[in-house]
């Protein structure tokens, strides 16, 4: 029994996968507090979907594809504040048009590139294909992206929520903002290797939204964000090896899974404390 619980854990391809999940884990869960709350899970998507170009860009030039995908988001990033804050466009339809329209140059690139190499898996993962380099692409990122929201949570948040406030308390809201597009679009490059640019966007939206359902601290979203999106990652990856099917996938359902549960939890605490208050406000 013991021996059929471990045996996923016997295989190179499966420690591998454990060990990455684990890295982007961590980097994803942090980010997608801020973006949850500074209303930015549009943001993660568009970027997440803007860095194929690039890619295919980066594949056909012969250099590093984590340049390439670095270089097509911090543009999708770019182009979006700029025409948001020229234009009297919402924010969130410019993303929807600039991110629709490089991801389909991405995919014009995509389907026009011959190749015996197939590139399906910056779509849609590899997470039993990972490398020696991709695991320290990604753990260098996590390290850097994880060091650098827990040194300046506090300026993050403050931004998140008053950018006014922020701007007058002497921080330098410009850096911040472009700041956490960089490392939004590092942590993408980060998770290519582990869900690809598909299902990243669960990553970046899923652990924090079901953190701000269960608690009401910031500093305990962090931490319960982390917890839930390892275990979810973990636990995906693990059972993949059982079910037979892909682990991002399976990863993706599994956060799904919880955020429903979340929610419905949450509802019926709402529900129980106003049945609580009917009698107190009838006396």
């Amino acid at each position: 029994m013991i021996e059929t619980l471990l045996l996923p854990f016997q295989f190179p391809f499966m420690q591998n996968a454990f060990l990455i999940a684990a890295l982007v884990a961590v980097p994803t869960a942090l980010l997608s507090c801020f973006l949850v709350l500074k209303g930015w899970a549009l943001m993660g998507d568009a970027v997440s979907h803007a860095v194929l170009p690039g890619i295919v860009l980066a594949w056909i030039a012969g250099i590093p594809l984590i340049i390439g995908a670095f270089a097509a988001g911090m543009t999708c990033a770019l182009l979006t504040g700029y025409l948001s804050e020229n234009s009297r466009v919402k924010q969130d339809t410019v993303m929807g048009v600039v991110f629709s329209g490089m991801f389909g140059i991405g995919l014009i690139l995509f389907t026009s590139v011959h190749t015996n190499e197939h590139l399906d898996h910056v779509l849609f993962g590899n997470m039993l294909g990972v490398e020696p380099g991709d695991l320290w692409t990604a753990g260098l990122i996590s390290l850097a992206v994880s060091a650098v929201l827990r040194l300046k949570w506090r300026d993050f948040l403050l931004h998140a929520f008053d950018p006014a406030q922020a701007r007058a308390s002497g921080l330098p809201v410009g850096v911040l903002h472009y700041g956490l597009l960089a490392i939004l679009s590092l942590t993408i490059v980060a998770t290519l290797s582990a869900t690809g640019l598909i299902l990243a966007v669960a990553l970046l939206i899923a652990p924090g939204a079901i953190a701000f359902l269960a608690v009401r601290s910031f500093g305990r979203m962090l931490i319960v964000a982390v917890c839930v999106c390892t275990a979810a990652m973990l636990s995906g990856v693990y059972l993949s090896f059982y079910l037979d099917s892909a682990p991002a996938p399976t990863v993706v359902l599994i956060l799904t899974g919880v955020f429903v549960f979340a929610f419905v939890r949450r509802l019926a605490m709402t529900r129980a404390a106003s049945r609580r208050a009917a009698p107190d406000s009838a006396r």
